[in-house]
């Protein structure tokens, strides 16, 4: 299953991606951005991403300009650039004018952040990290073990500035997900989640309780308190309230990430979300 794309209900009134009224003549397909990267579109392409640079809104929420006003009057706004630069990249990537219009919204309208809770959830990196991930992870799910090469490579490029938060999202398709999940929970409470999800997450295509209880041993854990901490409602009750959580933001698939609040698009990369919001602190 490939990373999903969460529809977004359409832009209220006065949001990012709301048209801004205005009398002035549209732009010049020629038009350019000081700072914005437009290499590559072409005549069509650049029209496009000149007419929505002139009608969303930044995404500076006490500054109601078009993003091209807030970039050309270089206005204290560092999310306009990149914004600016992002629109074109979706422009570039074959997005029709809506798509951009609700895509945007979900990435750059200050409403559309989420507010995850995270206590109880396994994490890596600096606990005082600014910027905040969070991955919702199905052991059983191959796009999940690539993913978790990229986090390790974004964790080690930006040593401090980055923390992971896991939650559970096994999917009822993957016959031996859910049970994995609590495996590695269980593994948790002695200090061993990361080892334990790696293990699953390397040897998902072998997850008959005999091939995790192997993990277990493996790792050196206590199995007759591990087996009992699988089997208890309060790991049970952990897997059921991640997922929950995940059903509540309806998500379509794994793995799906949170940056900041905000959904990870298709469009961007981790690390590429990443960098971003360092940039903007």
């Amino acid at each position: 299953m490939s990373p999903p794309t969460v529809t977004l209900p359409p832009p209220t009134s006065g949001s990012p991606a709301g048209p801004v009224a205005s009398s002035t003549p549209p732009p010049e397909p020629s038009f350019e951005l000081p700072g914005v990267d437009t290499r590559g579109l072409d005549a069509r392409e650049r029209a496009q991403w000149s007419a929505l640079v002139h009608e969303l809104l930044a995404p500076c929420a006490s500054i109601a300009v078009p993003v091209a006003q807030c970039v050309l009057e270089k206005r204290d706004c560092r999310a306009c650039s990149p914004a600016a630069a992002w629109v074109a990249r979706a422009v570039r990537d074959g997005k029709t004018e809506d798509q951009v219009r609700t895509a945007y919204a979900g990435r750059f309208d200050p409403t559309r952040v989420k507010s995850l809770p995270l206590e109880g959830s396994p994490m890596r990196g600096a606990a005082d990290a600014p910027v905040t991930v969070v991955e919702f992870i199905d052991m059983e799910c191959p796009h999940c073990r690539v993913a978790a090469s990229v986090i390790d490579a974004v964790l080690a490029a930006h040593p401090g500035k980055v923390r992971v938060f896991y939650k559970s999202c096994p999917l009822s398709h993957h016959a031996h997900a859910e049970a994995a999940a609590r495996a590695a929970v269980a593994a948790g409470r002695q200090g061993k989640f990361w080892e334990m999800e790696r293990a699953l997450l390397e040897g998902q295509d072998h997850l008959e309780p005999r091939d995790v209880e192997g993990y277990a041993r493996s790792l050196k854990l206590d199995l007759v308190r591990w087996r009992a901490d699988m089997a208890s409602p309060s790991v049970a009750a952990r897997v059921a309230q991640d997922r929950q959580l995940a059903d509540d933001l309806q998500l379509k698939g794994t793995p799906t990430f949170y940056v900041a609040g905000r959904e990870l698009d298709e469009s961007d990369t981790l690390e590429e979300r990443v960098r971003q919001e360092l940039d903007g602190l």
